[in-house]
Formats: structure tokens, sequence, C-alpha cells
């Protein structure tokens, strides 16, 4: 089988210069989306109509072009003359002896359904329609039947603004996903007209070419209405964005998920969590995450590219980049961890608190306004109020190494690179510059100094 996806459209209503098939879903292009449903439905080969922003989609791709084992190919519909001449472009590359037709901004078609409706074409004539029955059917292409029967053969699909009144009334409509028997389907093609109220070579005149040479027309209907709808504006995006993030959430709840407000989740990319997990409302989740068994996310959380581990505990308004969370951990509320962060067992990171590309080790606590940066923290570290690693000379970053059982009074800066023993202590308000022994007390301060008679000034009267 052949896949021709269609993505040439330029989007005008949009109202954006990124290309229409690059507005995400979920995180990913909408045509990411329908290329990964492709794919999943293991063709010969696919072919992808580009035109408007051609080269910035084609760039958006090009890893995962690159990394295919089934062959992806591109090709340039340069002027838009309907999706009848943008699937005419596709004729070279069609191998296969049946064709998929999809379109890159209906991206939230199943590999299900479109199994469904390839099941169908085969047990017929290779020839198949996606249809559905809309209440408002308004805007769509009508699925004409044979007349007096139930379910009659399908003679034509005529477009709604070229259909007659009573056309009009027909609730069926063509979704605009077909499968064709590849020879007949460039034979037909060759013989499209543009004489319709558009001035367009449609794809759908095909049907009525078929019916007339006794070809039989299956049909199949998706799960979900959802999952035909295109996107054509920001309004449709967002609904069908937000319909993708319920079904997201339906289905972790399904596998023991507590998510306290499914229509306040948003995942972005891939969230695998185990069960008894629980994430609270207006979370998000951005590239690949994952959360073990009775982790708990506190509200208005953005984690990304992270691991949860087994039972820690995520405070509100926490941002988790790169990070590794080790079980039993806590972390936040309004902690910022950074990439390449790791947090050891039953670790404790606090309010304020920035961690990046360092180690805190298992039991450790870093609970108020602190910034640990290139650090490497032992076990059993206490990190007081308002620590700094001064990790940065203006050119190079420094490492901080902190031992095991070390107690880091507040308002200590550690200026890199440097060594604290373990068992060291420092003294609040050190600012330390030479490794601090261990088992030792290290402290830096001035001597303090009490000015007798001191006047602080006063603003002049005026």
């Amino acid at each position: 089988m052949n896949i021709v996806i269609l993505a040439a459209g330029k989007g005008t209503r949009m109202h954006s210069e990124l290309p229409k098939v690059l507005h995400p879903i979920g995180g990913a292009p909408m045509l990411g989306h329908v290329l990964n449903t492709a794919l999943a439905l293991a063709p010969e080969s696919i072919v992808i109509v580009v035109g408007h922003g051609a080269d910035e989609v084609k760039a958006s791709f090009a890893p995962a072009v690159s990394t295919s084992r089934i062959p992806i190919n591109w090709v340039n519909q340069d002027r838009q003359l309907g999706t009848g001449h943008a699937v005419a472009q596709t004729i070279d590359f069609l191998k296969a002896q049946t064709t998929l037709v999809l379109y890159g901004d209906v991206p939230l078609i199943t590999p299900t359904t479109l199994s469904r409706l390839i099941r169908a074409g085969q047990a017929g004539h290779g020839m198949a329609l996606l249809t559905a029955q809309l209440p408002d059917p308004k805007g769509y292409g009508r699925i004409v039947r044979e007349p007096k029967q139930a379910n009659g053969a399908i003679q034509a699909i005529v477009e709604d603004k070229d259909a007659s009144p009573e056309i009009q009334l027909i609730c069926e409509i063509n979704t605009g996903i077909l499968l064709a028997p590849t020879p007949a389907l460039v034979r037909w093609l060759s013989a499209l007209e543009n004489n319709n109220a558009q001035g367009e070579f449609y794809l759908t005149d095909i049907v009525e070419m078929a019916y007339k040479e006794g070809l039989a027309i299956a049909s199949a209907q998706p799960d979900d209405l959802h999952e035909i709808l295109g996107i054509n504006n920001q309004a449709q995006r967002a609904q069908l964005e937000r319909y993708y993030q319920l079904r997201l959430g339906q289905t972790l709840m399904d596998s023991g998920v507590r998510i306290i407000d499914p229509s306040r989740l948003d995942i972005r990319g891939s969230l695998l969590c185990d069960q008894d997990v629980s994430i609270d409302i207006d979370c998000i989740f951005e590239g690949a995450v994952t959360i073990e068994s009775g982790a708990t996310i506190g509200p208005y959380c953005v984690i990304r590219n992270s691991r949860i581990g087994r039972g820690a505990h995520i405070e509100a308004f926490s941002h988790i980049d790169g990070a590794d969370i080790g079980q039993q951990a806590t972390v936040g509320p309004y902690a910022r961890l950074r990439p390449g962060t790791s947090l050891g067992e039953g670790a404790h990171v606090g309010n304020f608190v920035e961690i990046k590309n360092s180690q805190l080790g298992a039991r450790s606590k870093a609970n108020h306004l602190s910034y640990l940066g290139d650090a490497t923290i032992g076990s059993r570290v206490n990190v007081g109020a308002g620590t700094i690693t001064c990790n940065y000379d203006g050119a190079e970053k420094h490492r901080t190494v902190i031992e095991d059982d070390a107690f880091i009074g507040s308002d200590t800066q550690l200026v890199a690179p440097v060594t604290v023993g373990r068992g060291a202590t420092l003294g609040a308000g050190t600012t330390l510059t030479h490794d601090a022994p261990a088992d030792e007390l290290t402290l830096s301060r001035s001597q303090q100094v009490t000015i007798k008679g001191y006047k602080r000034p006063h603003k002049k009267a005026h």
C-alpha cells in the first residue's frame, strides 16, 4: 500500500507565518501525528505533498525521514489547484497496488479507524471511503448513494458549494480520506476536470468515475467524529488540542492514574505513569516524562524530559527540566531543577531553590532560597538558606564537591573549585575559597563592630 499525505495548504485562516501543518497538537506538529499514524500502518511507501512553506516543513521532519525504515518522499505542489491535482503530483511514486490518501491537517485520525477502512476496501475491489453522519453537514461534501435503498451503493461525492438543495439535506459526509486501486486512481486523475464552483480539480470526482465503471465502493466510519475534523483556524486547533488531551488523560486514568481534573491537563510529548500516580490541576508535561508508582505531582507544575521516582512528591509551581528525581524525594513548592540535576532517595529541595547540573545525595536537604550549580553533594548534607555555589568565573564553569554529612550554614558562598570534607561544618555567612577539612568548623567573618554615636541622615524639611 502507498500512503499519500496532502500537506500543501497555506492555512490563510490561521493568520500565522508558520506553515499550517506545523502548528502543534500535543506539542508535536499536526503533520507529525498523521505521519506517525501512517507509519503505524506499515505501508510500502509514504509520499507527502507540500506547497506553502515546503522547505520549512521538510526541514522539520528531516530527522524522522532520514531514520525511517519506510521510504518517505516529498513532492511539491507549486500551484494550489485542488486535491485531485495534489494527488496527481505523486503518480511517479505510487508503486503499490492500492493507495490511501490522508490529510496533514486532520491530525487525530487513528490507525484503528484506517485499518477498518482498508479492510473494507480489500473486501471489494480496493475502493473505500471514510464517511460520517453529521447532524449539521454544512461545508462538507455529501455522499450520494443509489436511491430507494437503506444503504445503497455510493454513486458520487458532491461538494457543498456545488450541491443542490436536495443534496444538501444529506447528512452522510465525505471525510476526504479514501482508499483506491492505484492503476485506476492514476487513470482517473488524468481525466479530472475543473468545471466546478471553485475551479479546482477535485479528488472526490474519481468516485463517480469508479461508479460508472461498475466498481464497488465500500465505506467505513470513524470511532469518534473528532478523528475526522480538520484544522483551518486557531479556534479549531484549540478545540482538537483539548480533545486530544482528554483522550490522553482517559488512557492514563484507565491504567490507574489519579488525575484530579482531566480537562486541566496538558501533555506535550509522552507521559508514562505507573499506577497510583496522582496529578493535580494545570500541570504541563513536555518531551519524555516518566512518573513511577505512588508519586504525586502538585498543581501548576511544568515537567520536561525527566523521571520522577517512586513515591516522590512534587509540590506546586515547580519547574523540572532534564532531571532525575529519586524515590521518596520532595521538591518544591516553587523549585526549579534544570538539566543534569539528580536527587537521591529521600532528598529534599524546597521553595525558591534552583539546581543545575548537580547531584544531591540521599536524604540531603536544600530547603530554602539557594542556587546549586555544577555541584556534587553527598548524602545527609544540610544546605542552609541562601547558599550559593559560585560556579562561573566569567569564562569557565567549575565544580563544587560537598561530601557526606556536611553542614552548610546559611548565607554561604562556595567559590568553585572547592571541596567541603566529610562531616565538615561551614559557619553561616562564610565565603569559602579554599577546601574545608573534614569534621572541622570552617568560617570566614569580618569582626563585628559597633560605632557609637552614629546618626542616620535625615531628609531635609521642605
